[in-house]
């Protein structure tokens, strides 16, 4: 019997749709408080995921999600830099 290899799942702070966690953007605040993106996702610290897409990153800025998800302030070239990343193509 063959062993079905299970798909870590992460729920997008924007859409809340659970997505496939490779699928998602993760954004990290490390132990030291520094909030930034992390491509690879194996930066230490708390992460929350975000879609790839403009509008899942508005809404997400809109509600303040990566401010309740971390408990503290996101500063604003942080999500200058998501919507550059996700502009360029990722």
């Amino acid at each position: 019997m063959q062993k079905v290899k299970k798909i870590p799942q992460r729920q997008c702070v924007g859409c809340r749709e659970m997505k496939e966690k490779r699928a998602l953007i993760r954004v990290v605040k490390s132990p030291e408080g520094e909030v930034s993106l992390d491509f690879g996702g194996k930066k230490p610290g708390r992460g929350a995921y975000v879609c790839p897409q403009l509008a899942c990153l508005q809404r997400a800025r809109k509600t303040r999600a990566l401010e309740r998800a971390f408990g503290a302030a996101i500063p604003p070239e942080v999500y200058d830099a998501l919507e550059k990343e996700m502009v360029s193509g990722g």
